[in-house]
């Protein structure tokens, strides 16, 4: 048995957030729309009910039934998911004259319920609804209060139903962590067993079941997500398994020869295959980011299956797709927040089975898998690399002539990140969650470099921090190493005559990676 916690989404942009600290209390979760629950499920030992976008009182407004769950399972309301247990269990929830957003303080607590032990009074939160629930339905009591929402928490007295109005998830709910431990491993009953350790050791046993003897190929890109997925198939199926890599040309600077140097030392076998000329062609004169994407994802498959094919006995196609990847790919409302090229199943034409290891796994704990596996810290902590490449990180159509300029500035930004030692003596690229240069070619500036007057396109550096692949927030990068950088790409990369530093985005907010 595997115990789990079910998140259902109404379509917060912070349930993954829910889920990230769930798993950080050692517990597996699993994610669904919010009209999914599992009917049945033995693993089950807790439910909790995510934010939304919507009021309840929206003709659109997600619903579902309360009946399968509550009463049957521990439930954790959150936000909407308060404000809908109340609206349809009796109480009532209120528009207000203003929407509540931002840090309150909690100016009483019941340290004496099980949801609150532990917490402080006063104790910091963070609020984001334009509701408010004015009356809980009447098996409830008020828990917990702030100086402007009354019924800021409660749980019922007949069953183990709890509800908050803030968002324990975010950073800025200081005791969140500690609301979420109560809930999940006091009340709920986790016994903790989630683990990189315990995760390697299953899927180790599921993929020899699932396998068996048949071979199976995997699409390597560089990356920590294929990489781990890689060593894993290794680790369970050994010489079974033949990856291929292709470069599209739109790479880092030497990242095919260096990635192919790297897997030959950890004894994977891998084909490598230069069809850069092809994708290239299919670009030409393509200037919309998603449209890119697609015509890369589309050549890949082409390109892999073209490979794949001179493997005759192959069955599985295994791809080192994340929880993020599928998260993003298609959201509870419907709307897509980016597509990848690793999502929504086989074209027919590849006669093959789908395998995918690392489906249920965050960034981070792919990293600490990779860890249990063996895999080498340079592997390891390499930034997050878009698989479409450099093609989303330039503006405007893709030229060879191009790419070559942004690899050139991206390789001085990121190689003398690596070497920039900071204050505390941490290496500066380990403080970075993921850094990319973007080439701006719909834009020129008018510089003078020496005597000459100069007419080329700027770049714009990127630089966030994260821990989880779906909040961040811009890296604080110094002002020396920033100057540093600022003039060697201008004097060593012809075709740039500006550089600019990206500050874009505001925690908590889900980023764009690219």
């Amino acid at each position: 048995m595997q115990q789990k916690i079910i998140i259902l989404d109404f379509g917060s942009q912070t349930t993954q957030l829910i889920g990230r600290r769930v798993r950080e209390l050692d517990t597996f979760c699993e994610i669904l729309p919010y009209n999914k629950f599992p009917k049945n499920d033995p693993d089950v030992i807790g439910v909790i009910l995510s934010g939304s976008p919507y009021s309840v009182h929206d003709t659109e407004a997600f619903q579902c039934d309360l009946n399968e769950f509550v009463g049957k399972y521990p439930v954790l309301g959150i936000c909407y998911g308060a404000q809908y247990i109340s609206h349809s269990t009796g109480g009532k929830v209120e528009r207000t004259e203003s929407r509540e957003y931002g840090r309150a303080h909690l100016k009483s607590v019941d340290n004496s319920n099980p949801l609150f032990i532990g917490f402080e009074q006063n104790s910091q939160v963070w609020m984001s609804h334009g509701d408010t629930i004015t009356k809980i339905p009447e098996d409830c009591k008020v828990i917990a209060s702030t100086e402007d929402v009354e019924n800021a928490a409660y749980a019922s007295s007949e069953k183990p139903l709890w509800a908050v109005q803030f968002h324990p998830e975010v950073f800025h709910s200081l005791q969140g962590k500690t609301l979420l431990k109560n809930f999940v491993v006091d009340i709920c009953g986790s016994k903790q067993e989630w683990s990189a350790a315990s995760y390697v050791e299953t899927t180790v046993e599921e993929l020899k079941k699932q396998v068996g003897s048949d071979r199976v190929i995997l699409g390597l890109s560089g990356g920590v997500d294929s990489t781990v997925c890689a060593m894993l198939l290794k680790k369970a199926i050994g010489n079974q398994l033949t990856c291929i890599f292709v470069d599209h040309g739109m790479l880092r600077k030497n990242e095919f020869n260096n990635v192919m140097e790297a897997y030959s030392g950890l004894g994977l076998n891998v084909i490598g295959v230069d069809a850069s000329e092809k994708f290239f062609k299919d670009l030409e004169g393509i200037t919309d980011p998603e449209q890119k994407r697609k015509i890369i994802g589309r050549d890949f498959v082409e390109v892999f299956n073209a490979e794949a094919k001179k493997i005759t006995d192959a069955k599985w196609l295994a791809q080192g797709t994340i929880y993020p990847d599928r998260i993003e790919s298609l959201s509870i409302t419907g709307m897509t927040i980016k597509s990848h090229h690793n999502v929504g199943g086989l074209p027919k034409e590849m006669h093959l089975q789908l395998c995918e290891p690392l489906q249920w796994l965050f960034k981070d704990e792919v990293r600490r898998v990779g860890y249990e596996l063996g895999i080498p810290a340079s592997l390891i902590e390499r930034h997050p690399f878009p698989g479409p490449g450099l093609a989303v990180r330039i503006l405007g159509d893709i030229t060879p002539e191009r790419v070559k300029i942004l690899q050139d500035a991206d390789d001085i930004y990121i190689e003398t990140m690596k070497k920039w030692v900071c204050e505390d003596g941490e290496v500066l690229y380990n403080k970075v969650w993921q850094a990319g240069t973007v080439l701006l070619t719909t834009v020129r500036s008018v510089g003078v470099m020496g005597d000459e007057r100069t007419y080329e396109h700027p770049v714009a550096l990127r630089a966030v921090t994260s821990t989880d692949a779906m909040t961040a927030d811009w890296a604080h990068l110094p002002y020396e190493f920033l100057a540093k950088v600022s003039n060697e790409i201008i004097n060593k990369v012809k075709g740039v005559n500006r550089v600019c530093y990206d500050i874009s985005s505001k925690p908590p907010a889900t980023i764009e990676w690219e």
